[in-house]
């Protein structure tokens, strides 16, 4: 039963990820109309809204997922998560501070390669057609970057008040992070319940060959939608 429940939470992230637009993670609704109408700092909100957008954010899940997948030593989890994270924070933070304007559509397809990207490396595909393998740290933290630009520029759409915006985005941050906790902590358990089961070696492979799907899923899906705005 436990096997069980533990593939089915895995699966559910990845039908997120092929389910597509129908659940894309855009900040919209009430969310997009107090974050447009908002001046001055709003801590407690905009911690919700971070928190919300990580814990929805079905693309991020997975290549979190994608990264833990085979790490068993927190140590290891730490780190990797650390990278991520600072990857992101740093792009989050220096893409609505700067001004910086990146394609959404680019940036989401490049987001949905890290996911097709991490599986594929679970899969030790860099090794085995290659004979090489990356640095996965350096790699966690170039794509953390990237990840971060995708929440830069969903925030960027919203036109943010400058009145307090240092607060805001270093308080949705931080809510990013919690968000990121608690998908992690939850994803973690499932990861200790799974990997108990007497298949898990044969499962696995075929939930990295899913992600790895997913991933390409995503980037096909952003990559039409930047060409076919592109055209209009």
């Amino acid at each position: 039963m436990r096997r069980l429940h533990a593939m089915a939470a895995v699966l559910g992230l990845m039908t997120l990820a092929l389910a597509g637009p129908a659940l894309a993670h855009n900040i919209s609704g009430k969310d997009a109309a107090f974050v447009a109408s908002s001046a001055g700092a709003h801590i407690g909100p905009f911690l919700y809204l971070g928190a919300k957008h990580m814990v929805t954010g079905y693309d991020h899940l997975l290549f979190i997922l994608g990264v833990v997948f085979f790490l068993y030593r927190l140590k290891h989890v730490a780190l990797y998560v650390t990278m991520f994270s600072l990857g992101h924070s740093i792009t989050l933070l220096a893409g609505v501070l700067g001004d910086i304007h990146v394609n959404a559509y680019l940036i989401d397809a490049i987001i949905g390669l890290s996911v097709a990207y991490k599986a594929f490396d679970n899969l030790d595909g860099f090794r085995t057609l290659f004979g090489v393998q990356p640095d996965t740290r350096l790699v966690v933290l170039v794509f953390g970057l990237f990840h971060g630009l995708g929440l830069a520029t969903k925030l960027q759409e919203l036109h943010l008040s400058h009145r307090g915006l240092l607060a805001n985005l270093i308080s949705f941050n931080v809510g990013v992070e919690i968000g990121q906790l608690i998908a992690l902590s939850l994803m973690l358990g499932l990861m200790l319940m799974w990997r108990k089961a007497r298949g898990f070696a044969n499962q696995a492979v075929l939930a990295n060959i899913v992600i790895l799907t997913a991933g390409f899923v995503l980037m096909q899906y952003q990559l039409v939608g930047y060409f076919t705005h592109r055209g209009a």
